[in-house]
Parts: structure tokens; C-alpha cells; sequence
């Protein structure tokens, strides 16, 4: 709002700045990342925990078995080192500048890389990622409440993924009028604990199975173009096990700091908790997973695991409940994006109707492209290349060296470039398995079927 201060300069600028900045603090209490600050140290570690330990746990075993045994596990150990660390980057750059803090993912590339640019930079990949993750999730969740329902009443008559995928969105349309972070604290909790629950359900059932009589462990493909193409879109299936990145300054934010107790304590403490719970729930499940069943094992575990039927039923609801809470801490950023155009952009009243029209528009959204591509695993790693490897593996790397710029061939020099060399070798060949992989079985899908 460029207004022109009344004649009486004295006065009318320090009174000018004063009303613009009165008007820009309304603003910041109303936006949904900025206007509660007072969160606990364990907030952090379960909306990190629900941000990361995604659906995609429970294609680990079938990503292992594209990857075979020593690449698995290279992979697996690797990303989760790569990404707690560009992790810790975050949450240390989020309050570099003393008194100033960098609530969300773009602020932050903006101050790293310039105004416009960072923006251009950050905010395309990190909408890829949110609502990329969205639609997955609503397919995920359609999907698992499927199967709950096939499972538990097996004589029913058959319903379409499509009503399902409808029944999961009308959950969502609810849950999205929560104002803030803080507010979905306890959803986000519960599907934390149902995240690690249905973790346990997968390795502890595939325990229970036993190693199968005819298990082996070479490649899926027989040709050697197969095997390649299934070794990249793996790696993009294990990128995307690890995405919390997107979410992290956004989840620092509601944490209070002050000079003397910065957020970034409380924060990594809830970091640190989060990562390992992600290694109790990824590890056992894709070692065992892929010990137990070789590579005839299925790209969701539960499937590979059809009985015991209640138990498996379980582990479904599990999911639809997890995915729920992780549905609404992607789309809170996202929440946050659209009503700051709305707000400050298109000067829109920051109203109550304002948010339920925004918000009822994007979960709709989302749950029409579900509706129209549930080819699940195949868009996972195409998407994951493209957005979650440079959010995740290098951005963070990147914005590091331009604003710390440490001294060339130090540690911090080197470890950084490493990070940055292999999340673009994510970017570039992931996708390309992923597309393959759309393309064989987008040969026999018919729409809204």
C-alpha cells in the first residue's frame, strides 16, 4: 500500500511508518505460520516427526529391493546422515541475524540469494513439494482406507478408490480451519504415535511371517536397462522417506525465542527426538521387510502381509490417521502462502471467510488431481527428484555457503559439496525411473475407474 504522507512531513512520516508497521504486526498475528509463538520443545519433535515419516515408509521394502542389499543400505544410512545435517543447517540459519527471525523457507532464500531471485527459487520447488504431497497424501489416505474397508468386510460390494479418496477429503475440509501450527498440535501428535505404531505393525508382522521358502535377493528387472531405471527411481523413493526440510523453519517459528534462548535449542532437541524415532520406523522396516520377502515384495509392505486380518486392518486406519495430521502440516505453509497473497498482495480484509474460502478451494483442489492420477508410487519419485532432492539434499547447502561463506577446502566447504553433488544426481536421475514407471502403468489406466 504505497501511500503518499499528508504535507506535515515531521510528523506525518514517523506516524506513517508507525501505522505501516501497526498494520503489518495485524497482518502477522492473523497469517497462520506467525501468530502464535508460544510452542514447547516437543511440539517441534512430533510435527517433525509427522512431516518426515511419511506413507513412504512402507515402500522401503520395495525400494531395497530395486537397490539390492549394499546400495539399500548405503542409501538408506546416507540420507539419513545427509539430511539431518542440511536439518541442523536450518534451524541454525533460521536466527543468524540477531533480533530477526526467518519464519518461512523463503524468507530465508531471500536473504541468501536476493529478493527476487530467492523467491523464484524457493517458492516454486517448495509448492511442488507441499502440494505434491498433498495429492499423495490424499490418494495414500483414500487408498489405505480402501483396503481397511476390503479387509474388515471382505463380502461388501466393491467401491471405487475415487469415493474413498472423497471420504478421506471430507476429513480434510474440517481439520483445515484449524488457524495455526499450534493448533493442530494434538493432530499432528496423534499421527506421530500412529506413524510409529503402523511402522511397528509392518517389521513386527513381516517378523512374525518369517522368511519365505522360495526368498531372493537379486534385482527386480532382468534387463539391464530395467535394473538402472529401477535403481534411480529407488533413490527417489528413499529421497522422499526423508522430506521434513520443507516445514522446518515454518515449525521453528512457533517455538518463543528470546537473545539469551534462542529457538534453535529447544528445536534441534525436538530434531534430534524426531530423527530417531524416523530411524526406529525406517530401518526395521525396510531390513526386515526386504529379509523376509526378496524381491517378490509388494510397494506398500501391508499388502505383501495379508494376514492376520485384524491386525492389518489396523495398521491401515493407522495410515488414514497418520495421513491426516501429515496432510494438514504440509498444507498449513501453504495455508500461509495463499492468504499472505490474498492479504498483502490483492489487499483482501484478513477475515474468517476469507480463510474458509481459501482453504475449502485448495483441499478441493487437491483432492480433484488425487482423484484423476492415483498412480501413487510412480509420481512419488518423479516428484521427489525434482523438489524434495534440492529442498532436502542442497538448497540448504547452497544458502549455507553463499551467507557463511566458509573458507575453500575446510570441512564445512567440503561436506557441503558433497551434499550439494549428490542431491543434484537425485535431481537429475530419479525422475527419469519415476516417469518410466508412469508410463508402464499409465498404459493400462482408465480414468476415474
Amino acid at each position: 500500500m504505497e501511500t503518499q504522507g499528508p504535507p506535515d512531513k515531521k510528523y506525518s512520516n514517523s506516524h506513517y511508518i508507525e501505522e505501516k508497521l501497526a498494520k503489518q504486526k495485524e497482518i502477522d498475528d492473523w497469517l497462520p505460520i506467525t501468530s502464535s509463538r508460544n510452542a514447547k520443545w516437543w511440539y517441534s519433535a512430533f510435527h517433525n516427526v509427522t512431516a518426515m515419516v511419511g506413507a513412504g515408509v512402507l515402500s522401503l521394502p520395495y525400494a531395497m529391493s530395486e537397490l539390492g542389499w549394499g546400495p539399500g543400505v548405503a542409501v538408506l544410512v546416507l540420507s539419513w546422515v545427509i539430511t539431518l545435517y542440511t536439518l541442523w543447517q536450518m534451524v541454525e540459519m533460521h536466527e543468524m541475524i540477531p533480533g530477526r527471525r526467518f519464519d518461512r523457507y523463503h524468507e530465508l532464500g531471500q536473504y541468501a540469494f536476493g529478493e527476487k531471485l530467492g523467491l523464484y527459487i524457493v517458492v516454486p520447488q517448495q509448492l511442488v513439494v507441499e502440494v505434491g504431497v498433498n495429492i499423495v497424501y490424499m490418494v495414500t489416505g483414500g487408498k489405505s482406507l480402501q483396503k481397511f474397508h476390503d479387509t474388515v468386510c471382505s463380502k461388501c460390494k466393491k467401491l471405487k478408490t475415487t469415493y474413498f479418496i472423497m471420504i478421506f477429503a471430507s476429513v480434510q475440509f474440517v481439520l483445515s480451519h484449524l488457524p495455526n501450527f499450534n493448533s493442530i498440535s494434538g493432530v499432528s501428535l496423534t499421527a506421530a504415535v500412529m506413524s510409529l505404531s503402523y511402522s511397528t505393525i509392518a517389521w513386527g508382522a513381516s517378523v512374525d511371517k518369517g522368511v519365505q521358502q522360495s526368498v531372493n535377493y537379486s534385482y527386480r528387472s532382468s534387463t539391464m536397462p530395467g535394473k538402472v531405471f529401477d535403481f534411480f527411481s529407488a533413490m527417489g523413493d528413499v529421497a522422499f522417506a526423508y522430506a521434513g526440510h520443507n516445514v522446518v523453519l515454518e515449525i521453528q517459528a512457533t517455538i518463543p525465542s528470546t537473545p539469551e534462548k534462542p529457538s534453535k535449542g529447544p528445536m534441534w532437541r525436538g530434531v534430534i527426538v524426531a530423527y530417531i524415532v524416523v530411524a526406529l520406523c525406517y530401518f526395521p522396516v525396510a531390513l526386515i521387510g526386504y529379509w523376509m520377502f526378496g524381491k517378490s515384495v509388494e510397494d506398500d509392505i501391508l499388502i505383501s502381509l495379508n494376514k492376520p486380518k485384524w491386525l492389518i486392518a489396523m495398521a491401515n486406519m493407522f495410515v488414514v490417521i497418520h495421513v491426516i495430521g501429515s496432510y494438514q502440516v504440509y498444507a498449513m505453509p501453504v495455508f500461509d502462502m495463499i492468504e499472505t497473497v490474498l492479504v498483502k498482495k490483492l489487499h483482501f480484509k484478513p477475515t474468517g471467510t476469507l480463510r474458509f474460502v481459501a482453504r475449502n478451494v485448495y483441499v478441493a483442489f487437491t483432492m480433484f488431481v488425487a482423484i484423476t492420477f492415483p498412480f501413487f508410487s510412480g509420481l512419488l519419485s518423479f516428484f521427489g527428484g525434482f523438489a524434495f532432492a534440492p529442498t532436502t539434499y542442497f538448497l540448504p547447502c547452497i544458502m549455507w555457503l553463499a551467507i557463511y561463506k566458509p573458507r575453500k577446502f575446510s570441512l564445512s566447504w567440503w561436506s557441503n559439496w558433497v551434499c550439494i553433488i549428490v542431491g543434484l544426481l537425485l535431481m537429475i536421475l530419479s525422475p527419469i525411473g519415476g516417469l518410466r514407471q508412469i508410463i508402464i502403468k499409465a498404459n493400462n489406466y482408465t480414468f476415474y475407474s
